[in-house]
């Protein structure tokens, strides 16, 4: 196997590497916080994603000549809707479903059924694609046989910048003091006088949020359809269970490896047998390790 081959396939990994990164981040703060199952996360990301698609729209018919910034400001406007849909949603439904597991995840999971055909509705079974900014089309090649997308650098750069930024928020400001003590022991967090009820809704916001960003992200690697949502969502909860769902290194970790191991083995078997196989690597390593690679140890 040549050393171009290699790094294609390392790079093909890290390119998977940054949506499920992007997705579970969220599903794991709101996970570890809240333990609420969230089946309808991977809708957020088609949220995001079509987003996204509104803005090339709309920059493409009444501003052509600011189509190279249409991307930041796309990924801007992803994040802000998906976040206040996260925080009406948190208002209006999820609050009354804590301490129910299995409610949870049945309404959420009816929701994202609604989501979908909701898409399917406002853009059509279709799925639809965005241009690539003029500064992001082509390729960097450090070698002859070897191309690398400028695409999938920027998206590599950006889940870096929203991993540093979500660390920057949990460990370097007050509110993430409250949500980390929140995580911790929710019982003594509202007994010293933080509002619980606030710092759910704000986390379950910042959770959709990010999925948002996923979604826009994702359009730069795949199109957009009505199902997208569900074509990543087991993959991210599978990411946040074997990272351990309270651990930020532990979801970067387990995202970096499952994308890694799918890159590879879909180049060495068929894309079903590749996922067969992770998944059982999973539960052995589960088996060992209940509580994921970087359980944090809390108190309920």
């Amino acid at each position: 196997m040549s050393l171009d081959i290699v790094v294609m396939q390392a790079f093909n990994g890290l390119s998977l590497f940054t949506v499920l990164a992007l997705m579970a981040l969220g599903l794991a703060i709101v996970f570890g916080l809240m333990g609420v199952i969230n089946m309808a996360h991977g809708e957020l990301m088609a949220m995001g994603a079509y987003t996204t698609y509104l803005t090339a729209v709309i920059f493409e018919r009444f501003m052509p000549g600011l189509l190279g910034i249409y991307l930041l400001v796309a990924i801007v406007l992803a994040f802000a809707v998906t976040f206040l849909f996260g925080l009406a949603l948190e208002r209006s439904f999820i609050r009354f479903l804590y301490n129910r597991p299995l409610d949870t995840m049945l309404a959420t999971w009816g929701l994202s059924l609604i989501l979908q055909q909701t898409f399917r509705s406002l853009f059509g079974p279709r799925e639809v694609g965005v241009p690539s900014p003029q500064w992001l089309s082509g390729a960097w090649q450090p070698s002859p046989g070897l191309s690398i997308p400028l695409s999938r650098l920027f998206i590599i750069g950006l889940t870096v910048l929203v991993g540093l930024a979500l660390y920057a928020l949990l460990y370097r400001t007050r509110w993430g003091l409250r949500i980390r003590a929140v995580t911790q022991n929710r019982a003594m967090s509202g007994a010293v006088g933080i509002d619980t009820a606030r710092v759910d809704a704000m986390t379950f916001a910042i959770g959709s949020g990010l999925a948002g960003i996923a979604g826009s992200a994702l359009t730069m690697l795949a199109s957009t359809g009505p199902v997208t949502g569900q074509q990543y969502i087991v993959d991210t909860f599978i990411v946040v269970v074997f990272g351990g769902v309270e651990s930020l290194l532990g979801t970067f970790s387990a995202a970096f490896m499952i994308a890694q191991m799918q890159s590879w083995l879909e180049f060495t078997m068929t894309g079903s047998m590749a996922k067969a196989t992770i998944l059982l690597c999973v539960i052995v390593a589960l088996y060992f390790r209940p509580a994921g690679l970087f359980a944090l140890k809390v108190r309920r």
